[in-house]
């Protein structure tokens, strides 16, 4: 054998005793999982009970409330944290307090942190795929590539957004003028029931051009949303800048909707007519935009119309030779 060969059959003799422990590890678990089914103690699943998403903690509803969620086949999964509209204030109140420095991070910087997002979920990529599986989402693999995907587009966006919803604008004088798009401030979403897509992609537009939110997650199926949650807190995401709960929309929409440190809406989740309605005259109050789009095919080419959604054009007049 010569000197060459030796490393390289060292490196699969070790691959395949690695392959045979594994084995050896399964198979063991299968005994042990076998004794178990035969008379020996069951395993107690553990009830868990997720809590909101504020400030990049999290922290229980102030009320103290929750609510079972339940697979698409009526099996208990877990009980999510039940928002009050104290926790609503809370939460744009957090989103405040981060708009700052999240607008005047410049928009290169944004837009990798989107993509740290993008590549921390698809690290956990199992879970969200058990989860939108219990949903009785189809095809939940693919759906998952497809949010890792949506995020990577709109971060690609955000230091391009800018060239094109801004222009230099002709004028009859000796002046420059020039129209650039700002971020709108605090948006407040009401997320659509399509768990994991659909929830991203009202998400990432709004914060990729500076945005804050508080997002009112499905109330069918809110785990996924605070899986992803999970993933905000752990990527480089600032505190604040998302902020997820979880509960009634019909509760909590309308508080969002007349608060006056709230500057958009994205009704996007409003199935309920008269609610949209009531959101809408709420909203008028301090003359928030309003965004309450048609039916959404989440698979398709979202375009940039949620991205100019929540911007607010500045222009900026200059005398020419100054």
């Amino acid at each position: 054998m010569s000197k060459a060969e030796r490393p390289s059959r060292a490196r699969a003799g070790k691959r395949a005793g690695d392959a045979a422990e594994e084995r050896a590890g399964d198979a063991a678990g299968e005994r042990t999982a076998s004794r178990a089914g035969e008379g020996g103690p069951a395993r107690l699943a553990v009830r868990k009970t997720y809590k909101l998403y504020i400030g990049g903690a999290f922290p229980r509803s102030e009320s103290g409330r929750s609510y079972a969620v339940a697979s698409s086949r009526g099996d208990f999964l877990a009980n999510a944290s039940k928002a009050s509209r104290k926790d609503a204030r809370d939460a744009v109140t957090a989103a405040r307090k981060a708009f700052g420095g999240w607008s005047g991070a410049t928009a290169y910087n944004r837009g990798q942190i989107l993509y740290r997002v993008a590549e921390m979920l698809e690290g956990r990529r199992a879970q969200f795929v058990a989860e939108l599986a219990e949903t009785g989402t189809k095809k939940a693999g693919e759906v998952v590539d497809a949010a890792v995907d949506r995020l990577v587009w709109y971060a690609g966006w955000s230091d391009k957004i800018a060239a094109i919803a801004g222009s230099s604008n002709p004028v009859a004088g000796p002046y420059f003028n020039v129209s650039s798009p700002e971020p709108t401030g605090v948006v407040a979403v009401v997320a659509p029931d399509e768990p994991l897509l659909g929830l991203v992609s009202v998400i990432a537009p709004v914060i990729v051009t500076g945005n804050t939110c508080v997002v009112i997650a499905s109330e069918r199926a809110p785990l996924p949303s605070i899986t992803l949650a999970e993933v905000l807190a752990t990527s480089d995401l600032p505190g604040g800048v998302v902020n997820i709960l979880t509960g009634s929309v019909a509760e909590i929409a309308p508080w969002l909707a007349a608060h006056m440190d709230v500057n958009a809406l994205d009704l996007t989740g409003v199935a309920d007519e008269s609610l949209a309605v009531a959101c809408e005259e709420a909203a008028a109050e301090n003359l928030k935009r309003v965004f309450r789009p048609a039916a959404t095919d989440w698979s398709a080419d979202p375009g940039t119309r949620r991205l100019t959604a929540f911007l607010e054009t500045k222009t900026v007049w200059h005398p020419t030779g100054v």
